[in-house]
């Protein structure tokens, strides 16, 4: 059996940190249950996971957009944002049409707005929590 070094693997990821982390992540993916892309030859995974990177058959790139997104505990999702002209110029109104095909006028829905002096005048109004002798 040939032993895998970081030499055979350096010129395929760059840094050696980061080699670690793209091997350690790949180890873990396989000891899940992940198919493996060469022979295991009675290697370990990490060995295994060094080998695949040494012989190309995973891409250092992808490794890393795995490993990213195994991280990540809020993936953000770009949407698109809806066309501002489209919304000016009424066609955002068929939308809000209602289900009974007649072209009344959309609902236009409202917030209420609250001032500063309303604000303040209400924080003022608050009460204090009573105070226990539990804390």
């Amino acid at each position: 059996m040939a032993r895998v070094t970081v030499e055979d693997c350096i010129d395929k990821v760059d840094n050696r940190f980061e080699l670690v982390l793209l091997a350690s992540h790949r180890a873990r993916l396989i000891s899940q249950g992940a198919a493996i892309t060469i022979d295991r030859d009675n290697d370990k995974n990490p060995v295994v996971a060094l080998r695949e990177i040494a012989d190309e058959t995973l891409s250092p790139g992808d490794l890393k957009e795995d490993l990213i997104h195994s991280l990540q505990k809020h993936v953000e999702v770009d949407e698109p944002e809806p066309d501002p002209a489209s919304m000016i110029s009424g066609d955002a109104g068929s939308v809000f049409a209602d289900q009974s095909g007649e072209d009344d006028q959309p609902e236009v829905v409202t917030f209420d707005r609250m001032s500063e002096e309303e604000l303040l005048a209400g924080i003022e109004g608050l009460v204090p929590p009573e105070k226990s002798d539990d804390y």
